[in-house]
């Protein structure tokens, strides 16, 4: 597998942020939401990133520059109390997923945590979405919390599990 780049990224970059955020909605299987976003709804959650607390960064392949995916961290409750707890949340290109991209990238991340006061990583993870919770568990994430039947898509109830880790 090719080294990945990371990069923090630029208002420039939403568009294919939010494009590869787009190709997960009707998978059913990533997000909660049921229709695609519009760029212009995810500008808010864009500037509530920062490179120096609250990174979202843009990964790319070091061979040929592609784009490969994007991670971010995002405060968790948004209390003084909750500062060192982040959501963490990876999104891949449809073209670079099943190529252990999103291992790399959650190693990255779990190296990376600490330079931003992080101790504790949150991920929200449908539990039907079996391949990312192996993911996680794979690096010692444990489930925290069973959220039953609170989604509804396609008229069909879902499940969301909450795992964490303390680093």
């Amino acid at each position: 597998m090719s080294k990945l780049l990371f990069r923090d990224s630029k208002l420039i970059d939403l568009e294919s942020i939010v494009a590869i955020y787009n190709s997960t909605v009707s998978s059913r299987l990533v997000t909660a939401d049921t229709h695609p976003v519009s760029i212009e709804s995810k500008e808010a959650w864009f500037y509530a990133h920062s490179s120096d607390k609250r990174p979202l960064w843009v990964v790319e392949n070091e061979s040929d520059g592609a784009l490969v995916g994007w991670v971010s961290f995002q405060s968790f409750y948004g209390r003084p109390a909750y500062d060192g707890t982040v959501e963490i949340s990876i999104y891949l290109h449809e073209n670079q997923r099943g190529k252990g991209h999103g291992k790399a990238i959650l190693q990255y991340c779990l190296h990376r945590a600490p330079d931003y006061g992080i101790d504790t990583l949150l991920a929200y993870i449908f539990a039907h979405n079996t391949p990312s919770i192996a993911l996680f568990e794979k690096f010692h994430f444990s489930e925290w919390a069973h959220l039953p039947d609170i989604a509804v898509l396609d008229g069909q109830r879902r499940s969301l599990k909450i795992l964490g880790i303390h680093l």
